[in-house]
């Protein structure tokens, strides 16, 4: 079985130390592809230094919305720097979180900013919602979204919204939450989500799946959301690993 975590950060500091023991205790549980997720110099240092020793690791590479605030054209710069990277096929994680005390109307400004950044560099995204989903979704239905695609990384909504996304042509991507008790909505939204459009993460070292919720998540643990999904849908684990494997080749352009 070959799982690819969609949206992992080992390259965070967290991880300082035990970035090569994680990605092996991963290939052990069958977790052989990653996309790694970078928002700071550490991050994007590490992300770039893995990606050149890993065929199987790629970068994202986003300002995330908790540091709107800090978005110039410096930190343009900055990205279009690390995009420029062959193995960097992600702008993200980019959007809106209505959990922190960042102004509502800059982080939409952001947003719109890197969604255009994106458009320039054909560049699909991969997007950050907390409590403003009502907020995420025009913004990118008024987005030229459809020239480059995008992920909606660990969806939190319900049906009706999972509906609205796929819509607009977003991949959803499935995150340890779908396993909790309290996560009805997201796993009803996940039941509909069609086969050829669902992807998997951890968000590592976030978002940890039953039964291990309580402990920090590392990639090697989105075998456990691929085995919960699978019994979920009726397929073997393994069918749904190679199908959302598919998926995010596809979505990175990997095989382009």
């Amino acid at each position: 079985m070959k799982i690819f975590d969609s949206h992992t950060h080992i390259n965070a500091r967290f991880f300082a130390g035990d970035e090569y023991d994680a990605i092996k205790r991963a290939q052990a549980f069958g977790v052989t592809a990653m996309l790694l997720v970078a928002y700071d110099d550490y991050s994007a240092t590490q992300m770039l230094k893995l990606c050149e020793q890993f065929p199987d690791i790629y970068g994202a590479v986003g300002i995330h919305p908790d540091d709107a605030l800090n978005y110039d054209d410096a930190k343009e710069n900055w990205l279009e720097t690390i995009l420029a990277h062959p193995k960097v096929k992600v702008l993200g994680e980019i959007g809106l979180d209505y959990h922190n005390e960042v102004d509502h109307q800059v982080q939409k400004e952001v947003f719109q900013r890197q969604l255009q950044l994106a458009a320039k560099h054909h560049l699909p995204v991969t997007i950050h919602n907390r409590d403003a989903i009502a907020d995420t979704y025009p913004i990118l239905k008024a987005s030229e979204l459809g020239r480059f695609g995008g992920i909606m990384h660990s969806f939190n909504g319900n049906q009706d919204w999972a509906k609205k996304f796929l819509d607009l042509g977003m991949y959803l991507s499935y995150s340890g939450v779908v396993t909790f008790g309290n996560a009805k909505e997201v796993k009803q939204a996940a039941l509909s989500t069609p086969l050829d459009r669902m992807l998997v993460e951890t968000d590592a070292p976030y978002l940890t799946p039953l039964p291990f919720r309580g402990r920090a998540n590392e990639p090697a643990l989105t075998r456990y959301t691929v085995e919960f999904l699978a019994q979920e849908l009726g397929l073997s684990a393994a069918s749904l690993a190679s199908r959302t494997y598919q998926n995010t080749e596809r979505i990175l352009r990997i095989n382009d």
